[in-house]
């Protein structure tokens, strides 16, 4: 276990790269070889290493006892394999079979395919999609935040105040925050800035069609 604990950024590095050569395989021998049976192996060992950065990120809280950097990059990670992560494999599997069919010379998408494609660089269809993922995530971000507040303040007299006044933000330190722990904070103050980045991006293919378009 002590092993675990000491190398666990490279077992982590080690099993993304991993992650990433699998649904490479995974495109090139479905795409290149026609072989789509075998191909399905290596979506389950995809799914297996996302397990085990799971089953990682628990043995060390449970040897350690605390949640730590660690631990989060991890959960988002997973969270991201499991959302956000399912539409980007669908843009990787298309660019696959077009790259690879281009190769062979032969098509491999469909009339769909190539409308999904093209409704993909509409402005207006980018920012659409934009706004309501981004919406989700105020939401979730929301009360997720609430929840994180109350069990870290006495009243709600208390956590008005912190509301109005974000003094304590430059303290940078759960005592003087409405977080219960160094830890909730952490996860809280970390995922305020990525929760920021994320909603002015998205609003920019609004704000700024024309120059969001890629």
């Amino acid at each position: 276990m002590e092993l675990l604990i000491k190398y666990q950024w490279e077992i982590f590095i080690t099993i993304e790269v991993l992650s990433v050569a699998v649904l490479l395989f995974f495109g090139v021998i479905r795409y290149l070889f026609g072989k789509y049976r075998l191909s399905r192996l290596f979506l389950f060992g995809f799914l297996i290493l996302l397990g085990i950065e799971a089953v990682l990120a628990i043995l060390i809280y449970r040897e350690t006892g605390e949640i730590s950097t660690f631990q989060i990059i991890i959960t988002v990670f997973v969270l991201y394999a499991c959302t956000f992560g399912i539409v980007d494999f669908l843009k990787l599997d298309r660019w696959m079979r077009k790259t690879i069919g281009r190769w062979r010379g032969v098509e491999l998408l469909t009339d769909k395919d190539y409308r999904i494609m093209e409704r993909n660089k509409d402005p207006k269809f980018i920012a659409k999609k934009y706004r309501w993922s981004s919406t989700a995530h105020l939401v979730v971000f929301a009360v997720v935040q609430c929840i994180f507040w109350t069990n870290g303040t006495d009243s709600f007299e208390e956590l008005l105040r912190y509301l109005t006044d974000f003094s304590w933000v430059e303290s940078g330190t759960a005592a003087d925050s409405p977080y219960a722990n160094e830890t909730v904070y952490g996860i809280g103050m970390v995922w305020g800035i990525v929760f920021a980045v994320d909603f002015l991006y998205s609003w920019s293919y609004t704000l700024f069609p024309s120059s969001s378009l890629k």
